[in-house]
């Protein structure tokens, strides 16, 4: 039997803290895209390997923008994750999506503009495909784990990542409704994208907290209205992180884990040592 990676979990807005790792310890890392949003706990949940990491760091200190997706991505790999699973406040954009739901996406639109969310660049070329962003395997345990821990929960669906840190106009929240989009985040589409170029699988676990600003009857999104909610559902989402890790099978047949095998475009003699020392862990076996 294959034994099992680490699996790396993700805490967003409401999920700062995993109290039940067993053999918890801190670890600070430092990586080439520098450093993540906060040190890293590592340890165990039902004897498998985890790494949980807080992305808007101690204390909630981080805007979305501001977060370092890389590094948080690139320290995930340097632990031996080979999956990571997020949780994350969503705002719905669709009736069926109530407040206390969860949904778990397998598609996004990225309206984001400030941000890096490539490991490539400065001397190589990559592409990765990222028509399927979401690893169905991970999403699938992720469904089962929600439903086990009290959560009425949707597979599928598309996800709105913005830039953030202001909630949209009404004007935009309709917009993205008339696309036929589900939720509305500021996070998960970039991570989703480094962690496709870190051959990293990824799912992510989105908890309804309003309806955006589409919504008449509703009144317009508010931090206390996204925080009240949060506190409800916090403990079902714990649940959830803590249950799904014994679902990953570390034999899965997705593709994410070779993702990049014929990503690079750059001759390989064209690449200087600085870069393939700064990609080795994530293409070094490519290049």
């Amino acid at each position: 039997m294959t034994p099992p990676g680490r699996i790396g979990l993700v805490g967003g807005s409401g999920v700062y803290d995993l109290a039940s790792i067993e053999a918890a310890r801190e670890e600070t890392i430092e990586t080439p895209f520098g450093s993540p949003s906060a040190p890293y706990v590592t340890g165990t949940l039902d004897g498998v390997p985890v790494a949980f990491l807080s992305r808007h760091g101690p204390g909630h200190r981080l805007l979305p923008s501001e977060i370092n997706y890389r590094a948080n991505l690139f320290g995930f790999k340097l632990l031996g994750c080979d999956v990571v699973l997020s949780a994350s406040a969503v705002g719905s954009l669709q009736e069926r999506h109530a407040p206390r739901h969860a949904v778990i996406a397998d598609q996004f639109v990225d309206r984001t503009h400030r941000r890096i969310d490539t490991f490539f660049g400065d001397g190589v070329a990559a592409h990765a495909t990222f028509a399927d962003p979401v690893c169905p395997a991970a999403a699938a345990a992720l469904e089962a784990s929600a439903r086990e821990s009290g959560l009425t929960v949707s597979r599928g669906g598309v996800y709105v990542c913005i830039e953030g840190p202001i909630f949209s106009t009404r004007a935009e929240s309709r917009l993205y409704r008339s696309w036929g989009a589900d939720v509305i985040g500021m996070t998960n589409g970039t991570e989703a994208k480094l962690a496709r170029e870190a051959e990293m699988c990824y799912a992510s676990l989105g908890l309804v907290t309003d309806y955006d600003a589409w919504r008449e009857a509703s009144e317009p999104v508010t931090v206390d209205m996204i925080l009240a909610v949060l506190r409800e559902n916090s403990e079902a989402a714990r649940r959830t992180m803590r249950d799904v890790v014994r679902r990953i099978d570390p034999g899965r047949g997705c593709g994410c884990r070779g993702a990049m095998r014929f990503a690079v475009l750059t001759d390989r003699g064209a690449i200087a040592p600085e870069a393939r020392r700064r990609l080795e862990p994530i293409v070094g076996r490519y290049l």
